[in-house]
């Protein structure tokens, strides 16, 4: 007699949490989410990497960390100044 899956019905944010790794998959989708909605926006102002490091008084270097999706070093600090050298306003809540 086969056993049945013991977390049977439940959903991928416990099958994470059993797992110990929630935490760092929210996170790494969260940082993919906001460098996409920033390439996004220089996009739509047709705003160059180069154009946006100037803005933010910073190198192309860090604009490219900034949009890579997989590097999660980025601070609240340099997300607030690219935001706002799009014309944007970064917004973090708890929830």
């Amino acid at each position: 007699m086969k056993k049945k899956h013991p977390n049977l019905g439940s959903n991928l944010d416990d099958l994470l949490a059993v797992d110990g790794v929630l935490d760092e998959v929210n996170a790494a989708a969260l940082k993919r989410v906001v460098a996409l909605q920033i390439e996004d926006e220089m996009r739509r102002c047709n705003i160059s990497k180069s154009a946006l490091a100037r803005r933010m008084h910073t190198s192309r270097m860090a604009v490219d960390r900034l949009l890579d999706t997989t590097n999660g070093s980025v601070t609240l600090g340099t997300l607030g100044r690219a935001a706002s050298a799009l014309g944007r306003r970064l917004h973090v809540e708890l929830l």
